[in-house]
Parts: structure tokens; C-alpha cells; sequence
């Protein structure tokens, strides 16, 4: 055994239940977990509670250092020791189909991430999990790098046998499932709270992703959630925190941290998506201006590597680009309410030709063009009428489109158009993996900003601007310098005049009380109970009132109570849902759709051309009377 200089600390990050172990090795006791090292001949094992079983071992830290970095590692000995610590379940660790999130502090209490963690790893083949290869990252929000040397001695006493790590522990969502794919890694932690606000007091997150670099299915959360109500135990290896702000590997004994570049397997494989060259003759023109917003959040990391150094933009198209714990006090939710700043200079009089902002983790978009906005459900059934002529991955073709159920049907009429399939499915990406794997879905979108393609196996937040600036960048490749260019709203207009318009718009209340609004849809049930087809509701007639159900046609399996739909026979509907994706109380969210086939009337404000079936939801459901909301908090 290589044992430390007594009185050196061999770890910065405490093990849970404030461990203490002692045992007797060459007359020197090594106490893990403890501040400094005691010469002693006795052995015993102290926690709070029982160690039931432990194993020491001497092991070496070697290091591979990079040419390209600045700084090294040395290597050194460290004694590590992996041990069992007694636990007690937490309530409520439910992971829903964005993981599991809370607010940061309940994250912060003893044991409440590595209880959630452990039982991630009990829930998982132990075949399979023996000897993996894991990515881990964030979106550097506030706890992030604290959560992640808990995460990576976790892992180890597990038997993972290597984790690559984002530098800093950076890793925006569409860049792990990037890496994981690349990599052939057996899966990955995501440490986010996606587009909600970061900091002590505000919101915390984490969700594993599996081998395609898809979110995991309910099978799995379900199993987790099992675990975290008896859980009473974690095994857990403690070593020395690993520094993950150099590049390089660090190896205790057989368990290896790579600390990895967080863009470069993403660019490599956006470098293969996209027509890069065209993208760049775009904004090299002197006519051409773009703003974009990383609303302080992780594609502040991306942004300068992949738009400036590759693609030649200067760096004054991008801002908010200084990624921030606390997303600089805001809400990094690239909405019309939440990115204002970049609202205020796409609607003013010297607006740039394109906008664009992204969330929290990278996976979500908002797209804007000169005094005009794209809603999510257009541009995702505009990028897939464009996509086999514009960008290079689709030029073979289109396998099938596919959008959540309160995504608009403007995608249906693009594959419809294109004989193709088209797949509703509920909300959440990883209904949209199952599909991708069986080689039947190539582009799908949410109306809540989340496009993407079957390139990786999450939405992808600057995968759909890349898109627009490829389709901008082909459709302007003729116009001589100085000339007409085709804008966003001109994109739009003729999309429109081809498609028709689906008016489209989404009111969110935030931040409800979770019985009152359970109430509301309670009786929003009782409702459609009483609304067989051919009801009349106002000036409507119901063809559907139901609350949707999916059966995944690749693995049979069956997602209920999924919103709650009133379809009338002219293809207006709106849809009732209780949101999942905050750390506490309800969202509830109201979804409008209508469509219009008269040109004359596609230039119209959406709020205007919804307005009487919007007033027929609100009325329907008695939302103010239930929730106390006369408005709602943003809209869409």
C-alpha cells in the first residue's frame, strides 16, 4: 500500500454521514473521510450509524497530460477506500421525464443526490454497469461541481470503470447525448433544471440518459423511484477531489476521470449535419446581421467556439455569452417574456436580419427575424419542408416526422404533403428515441422550443439555429451582396401560402397551487365526460374530447393522462396539462391551435385570431374561478 504524507487531506469533498473509518496499516491508521491522518495500532469503524463493510487499497493517480494545455497534473498516491454508508429514503425523489428536479438546498441536504444516484445504479443491469464507460455534465448552474465529485465516488464504488467529464463540469444536453454516442459510453448523468432559474434558492436538477444518448425510459425512472424508497445504503469510494479544470485523465486504481472538451465531439458531428461553408459565405455578407442569446447559461461555451472561431462571426453577434451559476439572476427560458433583452432589439427599428436564444442546458431555442416571430411548432414543420434541399444530413431523405401532442399540426401538413409518416406522441423526448432507433423519425419538435433531428437523441437548441441559418444561407446564395434577401418572415409568408397557417399559442401559468389546480382538471374531466362527438361547444363541434393516451408502436408500452384534448371537427382544438418540468407547485398550461387557409388572413396577430376559442377554453375550465390567475404568466 502507498499511503499519503500523514497530516495531507486526501479529499476536499466530505463523505456523506460525516464517515469515519480507521484501520490499522503498517502502525499508521488512515482515517477516510476525516480532516487529517493519526498515528495509531487499534482498528475500528466510526459513522453515524454502522460501516458494514469497507475495502482500502493504496492507488496511484497517473496522468496523461495534453501538449495543448496550459497547466498539468502531477501525479501523486492517493489512499482511496470505497465503503457502505448507511442511508435513510427521502419523500418525493418521483423522476419524471426530465429527471429529478427540486430546489438546489433539498439537493444540498445530506445524502439527498447520492441517495437519488446509488438508486440510478441499483436500477440499472449490474452486468451491464460493472466495468462501463459514463459522461457527466451540466449547464453550470449553481452546486453543479460540488454534485459532481459526489456523482464520480458514487460511480466508483458501483463498479463504473471510467466517467468523461466536461471541463468545469460543462456539458450542455445536446452535447452529452453527443458525447455518449461518440464515445459508445454505456450512458450519462446530466446535472440541470433544463430553462428554469439557477442559484441556492432557486431550482436544481439530474437525469440519466442511456446508451443511444436518449433520456431514459419510465421503466427505468420508475425502478429508480422504487429504490429511493428503501434505500438504505450507498456504496461510495473516496479519493481526492479530481480537478476538472484541466483537460487530461485521472486514474484511481481502475476507475478512470476523463476530463474532456465539452464542444469538441458536438462540432464534429454539427460539422457533418451542416452545409458550415454556406452557413459561413452567409455571415461573411455585409447585409446579413444575427444577435444571439446564451441568456448566461451553457451555450455561452459554444457559442464563440462554433459561431466565431469556425464560422467567422464576430463576437459582437453574440451576448449574454459569460455562462453564469445563477444565469446572472434571470431566467434562461428563451421565451418572448424571459429572453427580453433580445426581444427589445429584434423588435426595434434598426433590428438585426436574424435572432436567436437558448436555454438553460442548451436543448431548447427561440427563433426571431427582423420584427418577427417563429413559434416552435412552425419552425420545426419549416425546417422539415426545407430540410432535403438545404442541409446535407437530410439530402438522402426524410425517414418521418414527429411532434408532441400539444405541438400544432403544422408538421402533420408538411408530411402529408411529403408522404411521410407522422407520429403524436406525449411530451418528452424519449418518446421520440424509440422511434429514431427503429430508423423511423428524422426531425420532431415541441412546442415548448425543442427541435431536433435523429442526429443525437435530445432536442438541440443550437442544431435548430444552425438549421435556419442553413436555410437562410441557401435561399440567399444566389442574391448578390446588396440585394433583396430572403428574410425569416418571408420564409414564413411562403411556407404559409404553401401549408396554410396553424395559428398557434400557449398561456403558462406558473407557479400555481398544486390542489386547486389538480381541482381544475379534475373538472375539466367531468366535462368532456358530458361531451360525446358532435357536441356543441359555442360556435365548435366536438369531435374529440379525451384525455390522450399513446402506445409506443416499438415497444408496445402505454403513457396515460397525457392532457387533456377538445377537438372540433374544423381542426381547432385546445389542450389542458399540469406541467412536470418545474421544482415546485403546478405550471398549468393552456395550448390554442386553429387553422387558416386564407392567405388574406395568415399576416393576422395570433392572439386576435385565437381569441374566441380562447375565451371558450378559459370559460370551459373556469381557470380564474379554480387557480385565482386573471392572466397567465407567459404567452406563447
Amino acid at each position: 500500500l502507498t499511503l499519503p504524507t500523514p497530516g495531507v487531506h486526501p479529499t476536499s469533498t466530505p463523505t456523506p454521514k460525516s464517515i469515519i473509518m480507521t484501520s490499522t496499516i503498517c502502525s499508521t491508521t488512515v482515517i477516510a473521510g476525516a480532516s487529517s491522518f493519526r498515528s495509531s495500532r487499534t482498528q475500528s469503524n466510526r459513522v453515524a450509524g454502522s460501516v458494514s463493510s469497507s475495502s482500502f487499497s493504496g492507488r496511484s493517480i497517473s496522468i496523461r497530460s495534453s501538449t495543448k494545455q496550459s497547466k498539468s497534473r502531477f501525479a501523486l498516491q492517493v489512499l482511496s477506500a470505497v465503503v457502505t454508508v448507511p442511508t435513510t429514503p427521502y419523500e418525493g425523489q418521483k423522476t419524471g421525464t426530465s429527471g429529478l428536479r427540486k430546489k438546489t438546498n433539498v439537493f444540498m441536504q445530506e445524502n439527498y443526490l447520492a441517495n437519488w444516484v446509488q438508486c440510478l445504479f441499483n436500477a440499472l443491469p449490474q452486468e451491464e454497469l460493472a466495468g462501463s464507460t459514463m459522461v457527466l455534465g451540466g449547464d453550470g448552474r449553481y452546486f453543479n461541481k460540488e454534485a459532481a465529485q459526489i456523482i464520480l465516488k458514487v460511480a466508483a464504488g458501483n463498479g463504473v470503470k471510467k466517467v468523461l467529464v466536461g471541463k468545469d463540469a460543462i456539458l450542455a444536453t445536446p452535447a452529452a447525448s453527443a458525447v455518449i454516442r461518440a464515445q459508445k459510453a454505456y450512458g450519462g448523468l446530466i446535472m440541470s433544471a433544463s430553462h428554469n432559474p439557477g442559484g441556492p434558492t432557486e431550482d436544481w436538477g439530474i437525469k440519466f440518459n442511456y446508451s443511444s444518448g436518449e433520456p431514459a425510459p419510465e421503466k427505468i425512472t420508475d425502478e429508480i423511484f422504487g429504490y429511493t424508497t428503501s434505500i438504505s445504503e450507498i456504496k461510495m469510494a473516496d479519493f481526492t477531489d479530481v480537478d476538472l479544470s484541466v483537460l487530461g485523465s485521472t486514474t484511481f486504481d481502475d476507475f478512470e476521470v476523463e476530463v474532456v472538451d465539452p464542444v469538441a465531439d458536438y462540432l464534429a458531428l454539427l460539422q457533418e449535419v451542416f452545409d458550415f461553408e454556406l452557413i459561413k459565405s452567409l455571415l461573411a455578407r455585409s447585409d446579413f446581421s444575427m444577435q444571439f442569446d446564451s441568456m448566461h447559461a451553457v451555450t455561452g461555451a459554444y457559442s464563440k467556439p462554433i459561431f466565431c472561431d469556425v464560422l467567422g462571426a464576430p463576437e459582437s453577434y453574440l451576448f449574454n455569452n459569460i455562462p453564469k451559476e445563477d444565469f446572472a439572476g434571470g431566467h434562461p427560458d428563451p421565451n418572448l417574456t424571459y429572453a427580453e433583452e433580445l426581444v427589445a432589439k429584434m423588435f426595434s427599428s434598426d433590428a438585426p436580419t436574424f435572432g436567436a436564444a437558448s436555454d438553460g442546458d442548451g436543448d431548447r431555442n427561440m427563433i426571431l427575424g427582423d420584427n418577427f416571430f417563429i413559434t416552435p411548432s412552425d419552425s420545426v414543420a419549416m425546417i422539415a419542408a426545407k430540410a432535403e434541399a438545404c442541409i446535407p444530413y437530410f439530402s438522402s431523405g426524410i425517414k418521418g416526422l414527429a411532434r408532441s401532442m400539444p405541438t400544432s399540426a403544422a408538421l402533420d401538413r408538411v408530411a402529408n404533403k411529403m408522404g411521410l409518416d407522422i407520429y403524436e406522441t406525449p411530451t418528452g423526448w424519449k418518446f421520440f428515441g424509440n422511434l429514431m432507433d427503429a430508423g423511423k423519425l428524422s426531425i420532431c419538435g415541441e412546442e415548448s422550443f425543442g427541435t431536433g433531428a435523429d442526429h443525437i437523441r435530445e432536442k438541440d437548441g443550437i442544431w435548430a439555429i444552425l438549421a435556419w441559418l442553413n436555410m437562410l444561407a441557401y435561399e440567399n446564395k444566389e442574391v448578390p451582396e446588396g440585394g433583396k434577401l430572403v428574410s425569416v418572415q418571408d420564409l414564413a409568408m411562403q411556407h404559409w401560402a404553401e401549408y396554410g397557417r396553424n395559428f398557434f399559442s400557449r398561456y403558462d401559468y406558473e407557479g400555481c397551487e398544486s390542489e386547486p389546480a389538480e381541482a381544475m382538471m379534475d373538472y375539466v374531466r367531468e366535462v368532456q365526460a358530458k361531451c360525446p362527438p358532435g357536441t356543441k361547444m359555442g360556435d365548435y363541434e366536438v369531435a374529440i374530447a379525451d384525455d390522450f393516451e399513446y402506445t409506443d408502436p416499438i415497444d408496445g408500452s402505454v403513457a396515460t393522462k397525457q392532457g387533456l384534448r377538445f377537438v372540433f371537427t374544423d381542426g381547432s382544438r385546445f389542450i389542458f396539462r399540469l406541467s412536470g418540468t418545474g421544482s415546485s407547485g403546478a405550471t398549468v398550461r393552456l395550448y390554442i391551435e386553429q387553422y387558416e387557409e386564407d392567405t388574406s388572413k395568415h399576416g393576422l396577430d395570433a392572439q386576435v385570431a385565437l381569441g374566441p376559442l380562447i375565451n371558450l377554453a378559459l370559460e370551459t375550465s373556469k381557470l380564474e374561478e379554480f387557480t385565482g390567475r386573471k392572466e397567465p404568466t407567459v404567452i406563447t
